[in-house]
């Protein structure tokens, strides 16, 4: 497990500070306007940030009148995403490109903010009060989770991963409810941030499919799309790409030297708590099946030979085992976009992905399907 609990929670957030683009092919003048008024404002500035490449970039300050009026005109080629920076206290996120935005914030009143003109703006705003809902909700979780870990409190642990994987899935389920009716918004990419892509595949590439024929060639999207494309040579049916990394005597093996059995991908690594926990359940279903056409690929995330091999021992993994002891930079977890272990693939004896992330209750129902 790369971060405590849940992989896509690293993902929160992510597509919204990529590289945004500047070359879509929509005709409008590249003229957009921001204004508003402020009200009670104390002493500061008014400034308008960008993002781009993974950060944001000041585009401007912004004056403002005795009334607490304020206008400032950019010019954009593309879609992109702002940041209105009101005294150093109060943020409002912005998705622009042909619409002019008119903002309105009283800051005796923090639920006063409106949002008027641009459409995107006003649903980002949409997605931007379900994402702090359910980051609180994630800080909260996660204050538990170090708590538990300070403590050594298992029982605990457990019950706050448990109760995160169905954050993810809720959360899931409200994105695409808030989404809904948005389709083809340059908005809907903060949406999109917050979904499983994995899990979300097919929705999200038909989101983005949208996307790019409404704004082709941005570079936001693009970026996407090609994420999008990678994952899809990892989809159900396709030939699982090839690992060749070394065992633990040097010998360089190969994925495809087990053609012709089904087989188990199975990313872990020693330091990985649930995988360790996982592999009593593995070993038990690979005794039972092994003779039938069942073997396990384990490609270890470890970072020292040491910790890897008496992981094995201890555990009484007597399957494969590769690793080029690289962790989360491995060429394998590159390549299967693993950012987070444990983390599984079932392929039949073509090499063809059949499953994934199957472990428990689902990896034996799978294997029974199979063999029974």
């Amino acid at each position: 497990m790369k971060n405590p609990f849940v992989a896509s929670l690293s993902f929160l957030f992510l597509l919204l500070v990529m590289a945004c683009g500047q070359e879509s092919e929509q005709e409008f003048d590249g003229s957009v306007k921001v204004s508003g008024v402020v009200k009670n404002a104390p002493e500061g500035r008014i400034e308008l940030y960008k993002f781009v490449n993974e950060s944001t970039e000041i585009i401007g300050e912004i004056p403002m009148g005795s009334g607490g009026d304020f206008e400032y005109e950019l010019s954009l080629e593309g879609p992109a995403f702002f940041e209105l920076h009101f005294m150093n206290q109060k943020i409002v996120k912005l998705a622009l490109f042909a619409e002019d935005v008119e903002v309105f914030y009283d800051f005796n009143d923090e639920a006063s903010l409106k949002v008027e003109g641009s459409e995107d703006s006003q649903n980002l705003q949409k997605i931007e009060a379900l994402t702090a809902e359910y980051q609180k909700t994630f800080n909260e979780l996660n204050t538990a989770y170090f708590e538990a870990m300070s403590k050594r409190d298992q029982e605990a642990i457990k019950s706050i991963q448990t109760t995160a994987m169905n954050l993810e899935v809720t959360q899931g389920q409200k994105v695409k409810e808030v989404l809904t009716g948005m389709e083809g918004s340059f908005a809907t990419m903060a949406g999109i941030s917050m979904l499983n892509i994995k899990n979300d595949f097919q929705y999200i590439d038909e989101l983005v499919a949208g996307l790019n024929e409404k704004y082709p060639n941005t570079k936001m999207i693009q970026s996407l799309m090609n994420q999008l494309d990678d994952m899809r040579a990892l989809s159900i049916g396709q030939v699982a790409p090839e690992i060749s990394l070394p065992n633990p005597n040097g010998e360089l093996i190969k994925l495809s030297d087990l053609r012709g059995k089904y087989v188990l991908i199975d990313f872990w690594a020693a330091w990985c708590r649930p995988c360790r926990e996982e592999n009593p359940n593995v070993v038990r279903l690979y005794n039972q099946y092994k003779d039938q056409g069942f073997e396990v690929f384990g490609v270890s995330l470890d970072r020292t030979k040491e910790a890897w091999v008496k992981a094995i021992a201890d555990d009484n993994l007597t399957w494969t085992h590769v690793s080029d002891l690289k962790y989360f930079n491995s060429e394998a977890a590159a390549i299967y976009q693993i950012n987070a272990i444990p983390a599984t693939y079932m392929l039949d004896p073509e090499g063809k992905i059949i499953g994934k992330d199957l472990r428990g209750a689902s990896l034996e129902n799978k294997l029974k399907e199979i063999f029974e």
